[in-house]
């Protein structure tokens, strides 16, 4: 089950995560939030992450 998070417009969204290489040669993962279930999607939170919502109902993911 992936995990979703309802905004204060009352749009679902499921959290993503993609792996990638930076030019510098270093491992990152980027969070994303998407209103479809697509490949990356996750199961839980990460750990050590809150969700946060911007003025305009964007979802983003914040260190606690």
């Amino acid at each position: 089950m992936a995990f979703t998070y309802k905004n204060s417009k009352g749009v679902t969204y499921i959290l993503h995560a993609k792996n990638r290489v930076t030019s510098s040669g270093k491992k990152a993962t980027l969070y994303y939030f998407s209103k479809e279930k697509k490949e990356g999607a996750l199961d839980a939170l990460p750990a050590g992450y809150v969700v946060a919502e911007t003025a305009n109902g964007m979802l983003v993911l914040k260190k606690k």
